[in-house]
């Protein structure tokens, strides 16, 4: 009778504290009027190495007081916004390049202090054209589900510029 009336009250407090576990709330509709949301990469001519995308999101008239952007979650990637204007962000989203020392041999055993890759799983399931807006709310977190995301042409910055001649 003990170790049974033990058992009821475990599994009421397992079950207590699923219920009280933080779901994310998705939302499909944004409290304020979009314009437009597109996306627009770019590359560096000097580093070959730099390159990014900049993810904008722009509204029909300035952003309420009571709404802050908070990440947006891109392409397995995540970056803070920062407003341009009162009613356009953008968000810098660019790549973290590694760059280990391996040791390359025709015997395996001498590879030996090679590390594998480490391959972090996205937080979120998302299609290459969707995107997830993390905003507040009064205080409260919500996430949006922007799906069929528009991309603009590629910016190529120039390397350096020639001198004439």
């Amino acid at each position: 009778m003990k170790t049974s009336l033990q058992i009821v009250f475990f599994l009421l407090i397992i079950v207590s504290l699923v219920h009280c576990a933080p779901k994310e709330d998705i939302k499909t509709s944004f409290p304020q009027k979009i314009k437009s949301v597109y996306y627009q990469k770019w590359i560096d001519g000097k580093e070959p190495r730099e390159r990014g995308t900049d993810f904008y999101i722009e509204f029909e008239v300035a952003l309420s007081q009571d709404i802050q952007l908070v990440k947006i979650y891109f392409q397995n990637q995540k970056a803070d916004f920062e407003p341009i204007t009162k009613s356009i962000f953008v968000a810098h989203l660019a790549p973290k390049y590694t760059n280990p020392d391996l040791i390359l041999h025709k015997d395996s055993l001498k590879e030996y202090g090679n590390q594998a890759p480490i391959i972090t799983k996205p937080k979120f399931d998302l299609k290459p054209t969707e995107a997830l807006l993390a905003y507040k709310r009064n205080g409260k977190s919500y996430f949006l589900r922007i799906k069929n995301l528009k991309e603009k042409p590629m910016i190529a910055y120039p390397s350096v510029i020639k001198p004439k001649k």
